[in-house]
Parts: structure tokens; C-alpha cells; sequence
């Protein structure tokens, strides 16, 4: 039980990073927030994501990109484009390391307008922390598993970010039923998307890329978006009007 319930947690609370601060704020901004709150959730971040952490700037670039040329060969991630999922993972690390690494500038409608935070992105990136976590993923399956079988989910926690981007940008073009002709390949994938946070919706999330709520249908539920409506209703962020 301690074992899965870390297990969890890890997934819920990365997901939850890379939802909220990754996604819906550092390259949509939904919503506003006092920079002590920005702070306080890249410090989040960067401890749920651990050694799969993934820079605010690098992945927002990427995701505008997204958005302007879903399903198109211009598209950083688009499935349609590779053999398998594991082709598509490589060719986004790469893209994704040219501009963490700022070998190549974005065109200028996808810069600026995400948080940054030097010192933490600093650490972040660094491999003495990505080894730490490691070890510390590591250290705590030897401790408290009490069978062989759960070590096999240790490469999941090292990897989990780029994880969850994987089967969101994978599984949300290619599987699932449309509310909106996008003129592209976007889906909704339910009743998996409970497990991605709202992630998921991609159809819908196209459709109305500022939108806080990724659901449209009155059967649809976007776990993340009552989240933000009480962090709103905290004065802990201010969610935009659209």
C-alpha cells in the first residue's frame, strides 16, 4: 500500500504541475498570479517532477508551436508523423533540448509571457539533481516494496513527465470520439482522461485553447478545472474571462 500510494501521489501530483503551472499557465496563461505564488508552485514543479523536470520556457514554446500547426508537419508532436510513440518522445526531446539549450530561437509570436526562474531551472535541468531524485526513487522501492513486480515501476517515476506528455500528445490525436471539426486530429478520450486531469480533452481543449475548462459537454469533467476555481476563489490566482 505505501508503495502505491507513492506511486500516486508521484503521478497525481506531477500531473497536476504539468497541468496547472506547465500548461494552463506558463504557455496559455488562464490565469493570473502573484509572483510569490508563481514561485511557490515552480518550487512544486520542480519537486513533483524531480528528475523528469521540465523547463516552463522549453515546453511552453513547444506547446504554442502545438497549437499553430496541430497535425501538420510543422507540429512538434504530432502522432501522424512517426512509427511509434517512443520516435515521436525522441523527436520532441530533441526540439525541446535545442530550446532549453537556446540552440535555435522560436518564432517571435511564441516567445515570452511564461515564468522563468533561472536558479531553479538551473537545478532543475541539472544531472546532479535528476540522479538525486533517482536515487531517492530508488532508495524508497528497496525500503518499503514487498515484491519484485513493483520495481518495475520505477522507470516510470524517472520518467515522468515527458510520460505524461507522450500519451496526452500520442492517445489525444489519435484515439477517441470529436465535439468540434478543428480541421485537425485532436480527440477526447474518455474515460481514460480522469487519470491525465483533464488533459485529454484535446479536442475540446483545440477548439478553445484559452478556455480553463477543458470540458464542453455537460458529461464531461475536467478534474483540474474545479482545482482552479478554488485557488480563485483563494485569491490565489485571478482565472482570466474569455
Amino acid at each position: 500500500m505505501i508503495i502505491l500510494f507513492f506511486f500516486l501521489a508521484h503521478w497525481f501530483l506531477s500531473l497536476f504541475s504539468q497541468t496547472f503551472f506547465l500548461h494552463r499557465y506558463s504557455s496559455h496563461k488562464m490565469f493570473k498570479m502573484e509572483l510569490f505564488w508563481e514561485r511557490f508552485f515552480y518550487l512544486i514543479l520542480l519537486i513533483s517532477q524531480g528528475s523528469s523536470f521540465l523547463n516552463p520556457r522549453a515546453y511552453a514554446i513547444l506547446h504554442r508551436m502545438h497549437h499553430a500547426y496541430s497535425d501538420t508537419e510543422k507540429d512538434p508532436h504530432s502522432p501522424h508523423f512517426f512509427k511509434d510513440v517512443f520516435g515521436m518522445m525522441i523527436a520532441t526531446k530533441n526540439m525541446y533540448m535545442n530550446y532549453l539549450q537556446y540552440k535555435i530561437e522560436p518564432e517571435p509570436a511564441f516567445r515570452g509571457n511564461y515564468p522563468e526562474w533561472p536558479l531553479v531551472d538551473k537545478i532543475g535541468n541539472s544531472w546532479v539533481w535528476r540522479i538525486a531524485c533517482g536515487l531517492f526513487y530508488i532508495w524508497f522501492y528497496i525500503t518499503f516494496a514487498a515484491h519484485w513486480w513493483m520495481f518495475i515501476l520505477l522507470p516510470i517515476h524517472f520518467l515522468m513527465g515527458p510520460l505524461h506528455g507522450a500519451i496526452v500528445n500520442w492517445c489525444g490525436h489519435k484515439y477517441g470520439y470529436s465535439n468540434h471539426d478543428n480541421e485537425d486530429h485532436s480527440k477526447n478520450s474518455l474515460p481514460w482522461d480522469f487519470l491525465l486531469m483533464g488533459e485529454l480533452f484535446q479536442n475540446n481543449h483545440h477548439k478553445k485553447p484559452n478556455s480553463p475548462n477543458f470540458a464542453t459537454r455537460w458529461w464531461e469533467f475536467d478534474p483540474t478545472y474545479p482545482m482552479m476555481k478554488v485557488l480563485h476563489w483563494m485569491r490565489i490566482i485571478r482565472i482570466r474571462k474569455i
